[in-house]
């Protein structure tokens, strides 16, 4: 869990920083805030195990990353 999550983040760095030195970000950032709707599911799933109530609002903020990357597809 803790590598997908790390492997996830670097995906998400590379693909916006490469979106924001070529300037093409109507094409990537979609895919971007899906893969930002997953890590957000990740951490809010860590956070349940661990009983802290701050996994409602990652889950809260996943669902909407993933609806808006979806939507924008």
């Amino acid at each position: 869990m803790k590598i997908l999550r790390i492997t996830l983040a670097i995906v998400v760095v590379v693909l916006s920083s490469y979106s924001l030195i070529t300037g093409i970000t109507g094409i990537i950032m979609p895919y971007v805030l899906l893969l930002i709707g997953l890590l957000c599911l990740l951490m809010g799933i860590t956070e349940f195990q661990k009983r802290k109530p701050s996994a409602f609002t990652m889950f809260l903020a996943a669902g909407f990353s993933l609806f808006v990357g979806v939507y924008t597809l």
